[in-house]
């Protein structure tokens, strides 16, 4: 498709995605705003209306997309299977890169629309005709590491409105522009579908005898306590354990098929190598071989120096330059250099 002034705008009815929606329109883009129903909890359809009102106010055209079914078998039905599983899900990467950019691009290919858009805080970068991913301006709202598994394709055809803006300066906008509930609404928290205890929503989506009490024991095999059920414990887990030995102890492996936990200390955790599926580079030259790379294998914590490997299997081996603790099978990892996105891929188990 050639490109044309023409952008396809995710929009969620929350403060980010409407006041995307003004910076695209006064930079003379002919905006198209979708709202894709994903999940809705207790049937709630309030951003629905509100995402329709704003492009009502701004003369926009916007569309629904009832993804509903896509969404539970794609985000929700591996978020059960993954912990189901003794792994720890990060489904907003899964959803991002395999789901919500997938489905903008497929929607605009049908429409004749070039731009895709959507409000991450994230900018972009071409380094030697690869796209990259960068650090967006505001350090606290930074959305670079759910990101890296984006193609080429889409990448380029990004337009990322809030990349240069602090979340401040965004509701400043809105409060400008007269669009005072857009303004003031509170930033969602967690997983949209199950944004406080993963447990309840386990105990509430699997049947009832499938999460079970068993055993913690410690790195011999050696029985410490009862527990309430492996999926319910997590690598690197100290709290809400329900033991008390007068020592800090932490989850260190889960054995799903004997419902075990195993409990060590905080040095036990410590590993300096892990290996990625399902990864995904912009440029290898980069990344492989090289070390002035660092990798995140958690949002908002500090990146860690490392060499990136492709091995025989087609997996990634990332041997870290100091130690890490609680890297648990499922994450992501995400790597760096500076402010720049090198790639990224789902962390295996040992």
């Amino acid at each position: 498709m050639k490109p044309n002034r023409r952008v396809l705008l995710g929009m969620s009815g929350g403060t980010d995605s409407s006041v995307a929606a003004l910076l695209l329109q006064d930079a003379g883009y002919e905006v198209t705003g979708v709202t894709f129903r994903f999940f809705e909890k207790d049937g709630c359809t309030e951003y629905l209306d509100d995402a329709r009102d704003l492009c009502l106010s701004l003369g926009i055209r916007h569309i629904v997309s009832d993804q509903r079914e896509l969404f539970q078998s794609t985000i929700i039905d591996y978020f059960i299977r993954e912990y189901m599983s003794g792994h720890t899900p990060f489904p907003c990467t899964l959803c991002n890169n395999y789901l919500k950019w997938p489905l903008l691009r497929q929607l605009a290919d049908d429409m004749g629309i070039y731009h895709l858009a959507t409000g991450h805080y994230v900018q972009k970068r071409n380094i030697d005709g690869y796209w990259h991913i960068t650090n967006g301006a505001d350090t606290d709202k930074n959305q670079s590491f759910f990101l890296w598994g984006l193609p080429q394709d889409i990448l380029e055809r990004m337009l990322l409105p809030l990349g240069n803006i602090t979340k401040q300066r965004i509701r400043e906008i809105a409060e400008e522009r007269g669009f005072h509930k857009a303004a003031h609404k509170k930033d969602s928290l967690g997983v949209c579908f199950c944004p406080m205890d993963y447990r309840t929503f386990l105990r509430n989506n699997v049947s009832a005898d499938t999460i079970r009490k068993g055993q913690f024991v410690d790195e011999k095999g050696n029985f410490i306590a009862w527990h309430e059920g492996y999926p319910f414990y997590t690598i690197g887990q100290r709290r809400g354990l329900g033991i008390d030995l007068n020592r800090a102890v932490f989850v260190k492996k889960i054995i799903p098929s004997e419902n075990i936990v195993v409990l060590g200390d905080y040095q036990s955790l410590e590993r300096t190598e892990m290996r990625l599926k399902n990864w995904n580079i912009a440029n290898p030259s980069l990344l492989l071989d090289r070390d002035d790379v660092t990798v995140k294998i958690r949002y908002r914590k500090q990146e860690n120096r490392c060499t990136v490997t492709l091995l025989p299997d087609n997996t990634l081996h990332v041997l870290l330059h100091e130690p890490l603790t609680a890297i648990a099978a499922g994450q992501a990892a995400a790597f760096y250099r500076n402010d720049v996105v090198l790639g990224g891929g789902i962390i295996m188990e040992e």
